[in-house]
């Protein structure tokens, strides 16, 4: 993930990647992510993977895009 970050050219400071991938997710998803604190990114891109799998189980999520 670094690596692409670096291939990229994305910022190094962490907290405004974060920031950009959480105002990325979901609504639904956002709100669990942010009750959590991460240092890492792959950390909280771990947790909105989980909760997207576990909001489909349920029947919960709505994706941005139906085509």
């Amino acid at each position: 993930m670094e690596v692409l970050l670096i291939q990229k050219n994305m910022e190094k400071d962490k907290e405004v990647v974060m920031t950009r991938f959480l105002n990325g997710l979901n609504r639904e998803i956002t709100n669990i992510v942010k009750l959590h604190h991460y240092i890492e990114l792959k950390d909280m891109v771990h947790m909105a993977m989980k909760m997207k799998c576990q909001l489909k189980k349920e029947g919960k999520f709505k994706a941005k895009l139906k085509l």
